[in-house]
């Protein structure tokens, strides 16, 4: 699987594959017409609960945020379909999170990667 990250608001490249942004809110200050995506799937974005939980957490809450969205995965019908696309096109995962380094992005596509789908 060719998957890769960024956050919606950097430049569409046409390396960028099919664009499917994985936040349940829209990013602010995009329009639909200029973000270019191929899909919003926003089911596959952590929870509302789990993303208020994050937000309101302290940074050294990540551990427990990664699990807890990795145990949502596991049920989350929507993984399914992202599973399939990531299967067969190369696949760009969009967010908005300022954090490049600790967002839902990084774990969804570590997920998509280490688990074999059915």
């Amino acid at each position: 699987m060719d998957i890769h990250i960024k956050r919606i608001y950097e430049n569409v490249d046409p390396s960028d594959g099919k664009r499917i942004l994985v936040d349940r809110l829209w990013s602010r200050g995009i329009s639909k017409e200029n973000a270019h995506l191929d899909l919003w799937l926003k089911e596959v974005a952590p929870s509302t609960e789990l993303r208020k939980w994050f937000h309101a957490a302290t940074p050294d809450h990540w551990g427990e945020f990664k699990q807890r969205y990795l145990d949502e995965l596991e049920t989350n019908l929507a993984v399914k379909e992202l599973h399939e696309i990531a299967s067969k096109h190369k696949v760009t995962l969009l967010y908005s999170a300022k954090d490049l380094e600790n967002n839902h992005a990084i774990i969804l596509k570590e997920y998509l990667l280490n688990n074999k789908l059915k």
